[in-house]
Parts: structure tokens; sequence; C-alpha cells
């Protein structure tokens, strides 16, 4: 039976997805819509991708300040250069996306409009001037930032992390919130490329709520110590104000006590919410609340609309939303044909370019606490980065790294807060997707490189077993 499947959010990593496991089936019409100008998808317009590029030019900066094998003078970053081969960058990836719309929009079951798609009832479409009535709607609009409902907020500037990667000039002092994986790469770059004094604000005991504690008080020491930065813990914001000469004030309670931090600017670092309120959900039967969508990446409320990568508010991470998109196609072939659907399961696969990239985290699996709570038997094995004499050589001597191991061998987590631990996770992705038993793993080190932290975790947990 040929089906017609409208996909709303096209350029996204999850919209691409769908449509490129969809475009191969005969039996099925494909139409994509974005309104995007130009597109390219957020990961590679305000994402990823253009936030590693300006780090990389402050962590230049960072190696050869923190460096005291070296002398002279210490370069500034140049904000303009960097924000201007940033553009260049990012419109020559975001090309190559719509050009991938393009070739499949060539194909003969597949069509692309470029308009704004709205709901007009249950999954009847309006596209520009046009109407359609798809079999299927697949829901890809991504996500925005997220900007909290602060008493005051409307009364001064807010920088989000779209206008920190399009800025060449900052003030001198700043205050932000949200410390997050946005708020952990942006800061150091606030510091070390814009030279300016920062105030944190984190509202619990430290950072990275889904590591083990040692990795978040690892990372608070880490932007303490190296850039300066001033991390206020149990800390809320309460209101904030303009100050009369064009900086801000907030004003806060920590642990209890009310403080003011005045600043120049203000950033909010503070999430990213769901992109649906121009999609007109109140026209449908879609309630997007809590658990609107199914792991079957299937609307609870319609069947037939599917919500897949960051607009289903589950996980934005880009990986996640590829593997939802493709997780989506399936489910509506499986639909269509009447057979079960499967629910997508996720294994935890996190990383955060924190400290400019130098002290990246990674969270494959399990942490300790995770596997607490699911009552899973383990033990667990934790290196300081240090004891690796590599990383001493390196002059990168800081964090530390843990496995986690079921008693019966299995590889259950990883995380990593050092130098490469970002790399590290594909390797580490595999011992715990594979299901690997920590004993079987090869001992062998391709000396000297970081990746002997592994070995020695290997070696540590397969020790703790006997």
């Amino acid at each position: 039976m040929r089906i017609h499947v409208a996909i709303v959010g096209a350029y996204g990593s999850a919209g691409v997805a769908v449509a490129d496991r969809l475009a191969g089936d005969s039996d099925v019409r494909v139409t994509l819509v974005d309104d995007g100008q130009p597109g390219g998808g957020l990961c590679i317009l305000r994402g990823c991708m253009p936030s590693k590029e300006v780090l990389s030019a402050a962590e230049h900066r960072f190696a050869a300040r923190h460096d005291d094998r070296l002398s002279g003078p210490l370069p500034d970053v140049d904000l303009e250069a960097t924000v201007e081969r940033k553009n260049e960058h990012t419109e020559s990836f975001a090309s190559h996306r719509r050009a991938a719309v393009e070739r499949l929009a060539k194909r003969e079951n597949v069509e692309f409009i470029q308009e704004t798609a709205r709901f007009l009832d249950d999954r009847r479409l309006a596209v520009g001037d046009r109407t359609l009535d798809p079999d299927y709607v697949v829901v890809a609009t991504g996500s925005s930032v997220n900007v909290p409902d602060l008493p005051g907020i409307d009364e001064v500037p807010v920088e989000t992390s779209a206008d920190v990667l399009d800025a060449t000039a900052f003030g001198g002092s700043g205050v932000v919130m949200g410390f997050g994986y946005v708020g952990m790469e942006l800061a150091p770059y606030l510091s070390e490329a814009a030279g300016m004094d920062l105030t944190v604000i984190e509202h619990d005991a430290r950072p990275l709520d889904e590591a083990d504690a040692p990795f978040g008080d690892a990372v608070m020491e880490y932007y303490r110590d190296a850039f300066g930065i001033d991390i206020r813990t149990h800390t809320h914001e309460k209101r904030v104000e303009p100050t009369e000469d064009g900086g801000v004030r907030l004003y806060v309670d920590a642990d209890g006590t009310r403080e003011v931090i005045e600043a120049d600017q203000l950033f909010a670092f503070t999430g990213r919410r769901p992109t649906l309120g121009r999609l007109g959900l109140e026209e449908t039967a879609l309630d997007p609340g809590p658990g609107w969508v199914e792991d079957t990446m299937q609307a609870r409320d319609d069947p037939r609309v599917f919500v897949a990568g960051d607009a289903n508010g589950k996980e934005p991470i880009l990986h996640v939303a590829k593997e939802q998109g493709f997780h989506t196609a399936e489910n509506i072939r499986r639909h269509r044909d009447g057979e079960s659907l499967r629910e997508y399961e996720n294994v935890h696969h996190h990383v955060a370019f924190s400290g400019l990239g130098v002290l990246p985290f990674a969270r494959v699996g399990h942490s300790a606490t995770t596997a607490d709570d699911a009552g899973l038997d383990h033990v667990v094995a934790t290196r300081e980065a240090a004891s690796d004499g590599v990383f001493r050589t390196k002059n990168v001597p800081e964090g530390l790294a843990r496995l986690v191991v079921g008693t019966d061998g299995t590889v259950l987590g990883y995380q990593g807060l050092h130098y490469h631990a970002d790399a590290m996770a594909k390797t580490m992705q595999l011992a715990v997707e594979m299901e690997l038993d920590v004993r079987e793993i090869p001992d062998r080190a391709y000396h000297p490189t970081t990746p002997e932290l592994l070995d020695g975790l290997v070696r540590e947990g397969a020790a703790a077993l006997e």
C-alpha cells in the first residue's frame, strides 16, 4: 500500500534521517517541508559545529597561557577573525546539508517545499498556499533556546548561546545563568577569549548532574583554578534589573541568604525547549505535555503522528536525533504493515567539551550512581589522569576516569573527565553496547598514548572482580 508521509523540519538531523530512510521506498511518497533560511539544521547553524569552532580558538590561547615552558607575549583571540571563519565553515557545512535535501527531492517519490507548515486539524497541513493530507506526519522541528521566566528579564539585554557565537565584542564582566553542557562549554570561552570576569550560578552542589560526584567536583575546581570563574553553588536566581550604567543586577538566594551580583552582561545558558509554537497543535488532538511522545516516537494522542529529535523533548542530543529519525522511519513502515512498533532504546552516550575541549567530559552507559539506582551488582575502577605519565608529558594532568563493571564482568559504563575523553568515548561505547567482558578486553598499550588510561581501568576493573 502506497502511503504519503510529510516531514516537517526536513533540514534538521532527525528530519533528514527519516527522509533518507523513507525516500528509498517506492511505496512511500515523501513531502519534505522546512522554512529554514538558510537551511541546515540546528547542530550546523547554531550548535555543535560553530561552538567547537570558537572553542578551538580559545583553546589555543589557553594552552599557551597554561604552559610555563613557553615564553613571550601571550596572543589575544581575534574575535572578528574567529567569527568570520566560523561563519565560512558553518555556511559550507550547511550547504552540504541543503544539497543532501535537494538530492532527495530529485527522486520521483519525494518533494521539497520551502515553506512554513501548520496543522489545520489532525494530520491536515497548511504549507504555504497549499493543503496537504498525508497519511503520516513527522514533526522534527528541533528546539530553541530557553530563557527563564525571571522577574525583570524583559527589562535587560540577555545573551544566549546564539548571541555568543556571533559576538565580536564583550563587556568586562558577566553573570551566567545555567551551568549545564552549554554553560560548561561557553563560560571558559567568555573567560579565555573575551577576558571576562565571570560569575556562574549553579543551583546544586556541583555541575554535571549525570556524573558521579567526583567528576562534578573536579570540573568545578578546574574552572575556578584554570579560568578564575566564580561559581556560586546552591544559588537560585530571583529577579534581575538594569543598572544605571547599562549593566545588569541579579538578585539571588544563596543557600538562604539574599545576595546581589552586578555585571556588564547577563548570559542565559539555560537549556533548550522544543520548537512547537508555530505548528498549530491546538487545532489537533495533540497535547504536548509530559509524556506526549511514546518511546516508539509515536505521539500519544495520534498514532499517525511521529515526533523525532529535539522536538519531542526527550533528549536534545545530535546523535540521538539521528537515531530517533531512523527509528521513526522504521516504525512508520511497521505501522503501515500492521506490525508492532519497536521502542527506541538509547544507551547513554554524552560528551561535553568542557574546559575548552582540554578537559572534556564523556559518559557512556551507567555511572556508579545509575548502576546503584538500577539495582545492578557492580564494581568500580577509578584512575586519576595524572597517574598515567603521558598526561603529564602533554601538560594536561588534570581529571579522572571511571569504569563501572558488573560482577559478571560485563562493562556497564565509563566516565571520563580528561584530555581526549571525547575521542575515547567511541571505544567505550563499543565495550558497553557489545557487553564485553572486562577480562577479555586486550591489555595492549601503544605507548605513549592517552588511551593507556583505559588499559589501566580495564586492569583494575578485572582485578576488582577477583
